[in-house]
């Protein structure tokens, strides 16, 4: 490609991928009146939204609820996911219609599974608390986190593995000490996918979490609705707020989630 159209052309794509938060931190320095022009700039910068957005609901509470049901969700997910991806691939156990039963229950709408989830975690005593959606976040992406770990288990050299096994080493010891540091690209991307599904969970949180201590970002964002009007400029303050940290996490595990997704790609 011509050099003289290389850089205009990846600067527009740039501007497409980058205007929604643009936009989102231009309405951020909004007052209602400007809101309501419609303009995309703000004719005067009310900063007031910024310490408005963070005394009107406890959002300093809500991101650390979601930093810590997303982060620990993720963690049950690969606990479950690696060792049964592992063995589901490599010894082919349930045959075509395992995977594919995995694969199918994500098909289903998650409201499906709402009311029993929740009946059986007022039962467990799991309601509004950070344990029971840990547990909800954590089995409700086992069939994303197979999906990603079976194209890495499938490129894993089988040979290492027959090798370790001829000398002695058992299952869990050869999966601890050969598997897993091999798949450490396929899983830094698929823990950093299913914590931002479970981050960015609406439907779960909203019926789970009842009380602001074990309330998540999703359903904070939606405590902004007022009686006649919605407060954009708060919203849009709240908005950016909850994507920091998962943007500094995708810079920080750059590396791996690159790496990570394009190896996963093909088989």
């Amino acid at each position: 490609m011509n050099r003289r159209l290389y850089v205009p052309l990846m600067t527009l794509v740039l501007l497409f991928f980058t205007f929604p938060i643009i936009f989102m931190a231009m309405v951020s320095l909004k007052g209602q009146a400007d809101i309501s022009t419609g303009d995309i700039f703000p004719n005067v910068l009310y900063w007031r939204n910024y310490p408005d957005a963070f005394g009107s609901i406890a959002l300093d509470r809500y991101l650390l609820n979601s930093a810590i049901v997303a982060s620990f969700g993720a963690l049950l997910t690969l606990v479950i996911a690696v060792p049964a991806t592992h063995a589901i691939v490599r010894y082919r156990i349930g045959r075509n219609w395992l995977p594919a039963f995995i694969l199918g229950t994500y098909v289903a709408p998650p409201i499906v599974a709402l009311f029993p989830l929740f009946f059986l975690l007022r039962n467990l005593g799991l309601v509004n608390t950070h344990l029971g959606m840990i547990l909800v976040y954590g089995v409700m992406n086992l069939p994303v986190a197979f999906w990603l770990l079976s194209s890495f288990v499938r490129r894993l050299p089988v040979e290492l593995e027959e090798a370790a096994r001829v000398d002695g080493v058992g299952y869990f010891r050869t999966l601890r000490s050969i598997v897993i540091p091999l798949l450490m690209p396929g899983i830094a991307s698929t823990g950093i996918i299913c914590l931002i599904l479970a981050y960015n969970e609406f439907l779960f949180a909203s019926f789970l979490a009842r009380s602001q201590d074990t309330q998540t970002v999703p359903i904070g964002l939606s405590l902004f609705q007022g009686d006649r009007q919605l407060r954009f400029g708060q919203m849009a303050v709240a908005s950016l707020a909850a994507m920091v940290p998962v943007y500094v996490l995708a810079v920080f595990f750059q590396r791996w989630l690159v790496r990570g997704l394009t190896t996963g790609i093909g088989k």
